[in-house]
C-alpha cells in the first residue's frame, strides 16, 4: 500500500518521479535535490468501503448498466427473471494467523 513519503534531508513531501533513462520510479523532493528509489510502484490507492445499503444500490446500478454483457439463457431461481448481467467484483479474503 502506498503511503506519503517525506524527505530525510528537509522533511518536505517526496513526489513520484519517473527516471525514463533507467525506467524506474523515484520519489523526489521539490525543495532540495534528494531522491530515492521507490520500493513499490504503487503511487496511489483508492479504497472504497460500502455500507450494506450502498452495496444494494451498487448492484442495482450494475444491473441497469447498458454497457455490461448480458445473457437471456438463465432464469433467476427466486423470481424467474430471464436475464443476467455479467460483472466482476473483487472479493477480499481475510487471513487469520
Amino acid at each position: 500500500m502506498s503511503t506519503m513519503k517525506f524527505c530525510r534531508e528537509c522533511n518536505n513531501i517526496l513526489y513520484p518521479k519517473e527516471d525514463r533513462e533507467h525506467k524506474i520510479l523515484l520519489y523526489a523532493c521539490r525543495n532540495c535535490d534528494h531522491q530515492e528509489v521507490a520500493d513499490n510502484n504503487c503511487v496511489y490507492r483508492n479504497e472504497i468501503h460500502h455500507s450494506v445499503g450502498e452495496r444494494t444500490q451498487v448492484l442495482q446500478d450494475v444491473a441497469a448498466d447498458p454497457t455490461l454483457p448480458r445473457t437471456k439463457s438463465v432464469h433467476c431461481a427466486q423470481c424467474n427473471h430471464g436475464e443476467a448481467v455479467f460483472f466482476q467484483r473483487e472479493v477480499l479474503t481475510r487471513y487469520h494467523h
